[in-house]
């Protein structure tokens, strides 16, 4: 690893710091990373850190050395929105739209923007102390030694006394209904303290009101708790992609074109085509 990428990771990791109230607090968010070894790589003492760690950091704090240039499509614009009124009003939202409209990469942007925003990748394997360790990892909390209780509380009572603070769990329809329940007890707790936003893709409005309708336990609840709607995003659009081409190095009008209309209205797909028609104009 050159000593060029190594001053951008160290510039990236100088503004992830700033999202925490300490470097301790910054570390405690970052697996097998210590205090030390932030501070030796903010003060350029490089000399025993091994290229591994510096990756590990990298991966973690979300820098990319081929960055992919986040464009303001209609959809980030619109969860952008959301966004800032859950955080600034403490409100309780619920979002859904389809795979590949960029929800996750919004989220990502705006959780690196905002200070208190805590935002968690959600997996179907989590229990509720995988979600709780996961939720004071992103705080910068120590939870070892705590049983689930204790971190319940640990949390709650950190995010009562911060100013708007915001929790975004992404794809949250990953979650089994055990720790699903959480959404409504965080809920419960922190209303009016702390905003809560829910984003995933539409299987999650199509779970809760099937659940609704069995009367399973917990699915009203957590449907009267987002205001019994589900918002939806509008999707893909030529102007998102025409936007996504251009401010990622592709200008030509034809490829543009294609790239739209092979893209099946997905942005993952729109960026694999992107990369993979760079390829073939660095070759001509």
């Amino acid at each position: 690893m050159n000593t060029q990428t190594k001053q951008a990771i160290k510039q990236s990791l100088i503004e992830y710091i700033e999202r925490f109230e300490s470097q301790n607090k910054a570390a405690n968010s970052l697996q097998g990373v210590s205090s030390a070894t932030i501070s030796q790589i903010v003060n350029n003492n490089w000399d025993l850190i091994k290229d591994e760690m510096w990756r590990n950091i990298a991966n973690q704090i979300g820098y990319d050395e081929n960055k992919w240039e986040v464009v303001e499509t209609r959809d980030f614009r619109m969860l952008n929105s959301i966004l800032n009124d859950a955080q600034e009003h403490s409100n309780v939202f619920a979002v859904v739209g389809s795979a590949g409209t960029g929800k996750t990469a919004t989220l990502k942007t705006y959780a690196a923007h905002n200070k208190k925003t805590y935002l968690l990748q959600c997996n179907e394997y989590w229990n509720r102390k995988f979600f709780l360790a996961e939720l004071l990892t992103r705080m910068g909390r120590d939870y070892s030694g705590l049983t689930v209780a204790e971190m319940m509380h640990e949390a709650v009572k950190i995010l009562k006394i911060q100013e708007k603070p915001l929790i975004i769990l992404d794809e949250a329809d990953k979650l089994s209904d055990q720790v699903l329940y959480f959404f409504i007890t965080l809920y419960n707790q922190l209303e009016d303290h702390c905003g809560i936003l829910l984003c995933a893709t539409d299987h999650l409005d199509k779970r809760i009101k099937r659940g609704i309708k069995l009367n399973k336990k917990g699915y009203n609840e957590i449907y009267s708790r987002i205001g019994r709607k589900f918002i939806e995003l509008k999707g893909v659009g030529s102007t998102d992609v025409n936007q996504i081409c251009q401010a990622n190095g592709i200008t030509d009008k034809a490829q543009i074109k294609e790239i739209f209309e092979d893209s099946e209205f997905d942005l993952r797909r729109v960026k694999r085509k992107v990369h993979a028609i760079k390829q073939i104009n660095q070759k001509a």
